[in-house]
């Protein structure tokens, strides 16, 4: 298991003064990086081999949403390789031990030249020390887009949306599917699930769908498929 401690900053804080759903997600993300990096299979020594760990899917689940300036520790392990995809789960955790925010993750290790998934090489596997998947109530990995889902006004993909890769970052479609809760929804879990990568200049085209205290909001091309589905339960 890899951990690092930190305290909830302003920046990472929404109105109510508790740390965001996104900062979660980022914790989470700059975790499994620093652990990357610290074993020697970072973005740098994978750019090399024209390699890199892309995200399939997310199952967010939030107990507490952590206070502004509360301390918190954030842990993350993998679980399972197999072929080329990895598993991986994500613990926050307050200063006591509370279980604030928990993860769990699918990764795909795509060669970058040919856009295509390939089996992650022995030397990279062998770096992460597998241990337990975390006692939670796993979810599908698949997020379908509703049928009956609600077109709402399209936009571009801009610079700042942008991650290392030139793609969308995971945690930027998330933030654009939030913007269409409804005011005072809570979010108790989220899923995504990634589709294709969008680029600077892409139009995303958003469709939502609210019932039952579940909203799914799909974020697609202009052709109607998705780059991500997200849905978010109360």
């Amino acid at each position: 298991m890899y951990a690092f401690q930190s305290r909830v900053r302003y920046s990472e804080a929404g109105e109510d003064k508790k740390i965001t759903l996104l900062s979660i997600l980022n914790y989470f993300q700059d975790c499994s990086t620093f652990q990357s990096e610290g074993l020697g299979v970072g973005l740098k020594q994978l750019e090399q081999r024209n390699r890199v760990w892309v995200l399939n899917s997310w199952q967010i689940v939030v107990n507490r949403y952590a206070d502004l300036c509360e301390e918190i520790s954030t842990e993350t392990w993998p679980y399972e390789f197999n072929g080329f995809t990895g598993s991986r789960n994500f613990a926050m955790r307050s200063r006591e031990g509370e279980l604030l925010a928990y993860a769990n993750s699918l990764w795909a290790f795509v060669d970058t030249e040919r856009g295509r998934p390939v089996k992650a090489p022995e030397d990279v596997v062998q770096a992460y020390t597998l241990e337990e998947r975390l006692d939670m109530d796993y979810a599908p990995r698949k997020v379908p887009v509703p049928e009956d889902a609600r077109p709402q006004e399209s936009f571009l993909v801009h610079v700042s949306h942008l991650d290392s890769n030139h793609h969308v970052n995971n945690g930027q479609y998330v933030q654009m599917a939030k913007d269409y809760l409804p005011q005072g929804f809570s979010i108790r879990q989220m899923r995504a699930e990634y589709k294709k990568s969008a680029v600077l200049g892409d139009r995303i085209c958003p469709q939502v769908k609210l019932e039952s205290g579940i909203c799914t909001v799909a974020l697609c091309d202009e052709a109607g498929k998705p780059y991500a589905t997200v849905e978010f339960q109360r």
